[in-house]
């Protein structure tokens, strides 16, 4: 058994495959260094060689192998974290249903029966709390559509994307008539995806596009493809108020914010939400923004089929 068969043995045996390995090779062939990384080599010192340089490189290697068992050792860490974080979330959420929404429906009550007989002040008190109410409620659903979105295994199967929009324009017709919203939509593909979690997907992006966008502004949102073989490229852009610089690297964060609540209402999920939709289909989500011009959110899903060139489907 010679070297490279030596390797490739400890390589393929899970105890012994993150052992750091040099070679030491009286050969200085370049396809005997090459055969050598491909099998997972570490190195590659040829002889003559000082026993100083040998040292060195193995203190390195050893360092870098800790470093590496420290960061896998972190990030199992900050997985569990995770988990846990979105099981007490989802748990949270779910206990809180309930009250809230016998909080709501009393209030309710008291403004049918009471409205006529409360003082000015005293109604609009009442419906102070309903609306704090309805923005709980809000919060609490999104919480829970977040919470489940890492926890839940999806079955991906073909769906068809010109169907997904119809749905998101069905679930936000009142904000689309209200803000005469502009949507122009290319000719979508069939992806490999779970519609649920599809129609949230596009909603999340296309409700942010009508919500961030000036009052005294017409949204207008415009939706492309492109399909390259396996995958498929869609792009979101509106003329919204944009995102600030400095803010960029946040966008993706649960319960991050960067406008005022109180023109822009809110919790910061829904782009966080997304990110986990994204993810779920084995893509990744991505976006550019120039603020007071507007954003474009791009994301990318699997196609049933591969195809063979890049072409932009329209219209």
């Amino acid at each position: 058994m010679d070297g490279y068969q030596v390797c490739e043995a400890l390589k393929s045996d899970p105890k012994t495959y993150d052992i750091p390995i040099i070679f030491i090779s009286a050969s200085d062939d370049t396809w005997d260094k090459v055969k050598a990384f491909q099998l997972g080599g570490a190195d590659y010192i040829t002889k003559p060689f000082k026993n100083a340089e040998v040292l060195a490189r193995v203190k390195n290697h050893l360092h870098i192998r800790s470093l590496q068992q420290q960061l896998i050792e972190n990030n199992e860490k900050l997985t569990q974290a995770n988990h846990e974080l979105e099981k007490f979330t989802s748990v949270v959420s779910h206990d809180l249903q309930q009250p809230m929404q016998s909080i709501l429906g009393f209030a309710r009550i008291l403004e049918f029966t009471l409205k006529d007989k409360l003082e000015p002040e005293e109604y609009t008190h009442l419906q102070s709390i309903i609306s704090a109410g309805d923005r709980m409620k809000r919060l609490i659903q999104d919480l829970l559509i977040y919470a489940k979105m890492g926890q839940e295994q999806i079955a991906l199967e073909p769906v068809d994307c010109n169907e997904i929009i119809g749905q998101v324009k069905e679930n936000l017709a009142s904000a689309i008539a209200e803000r005469n919203v502009n949507l122009i939509c290319s000719s979508l593909p069939t992806v490999q995806g779970n519609e649920l979690q599809l129609v949230q997907l596009f909603q999340n992006l296309i409700n942010n596009a009508i919500k961030f966008t000036a009052p005294d502004r017409q949204p207008q949102i415009q939706i492309k493809v492109v399909i390259r073989k396996n995958k498929c490229l869609i792009s979101i852009k509106d003329n919204g108020i944009g995102i600030p610089l400095d803010k960029t690297g946040e966008v993706f964060q649960v319960f991050k914010r960067f406008h005022d609540s109180k023109k822009y209402s809110g919790h910061g999920i829904g782009l966080a939400t997304c990110r986990k939709i994204a993810e779920n289909h084995g893509g990744k989500i991505w976006f550019k923004s120039e603020v007071d011009v507007g954003t474009s959110f791009y994301f990318t899903l699997l196609m049933p089929d591969a195809e063979e060139e890049t072409q932009e489907v329209t219209e």
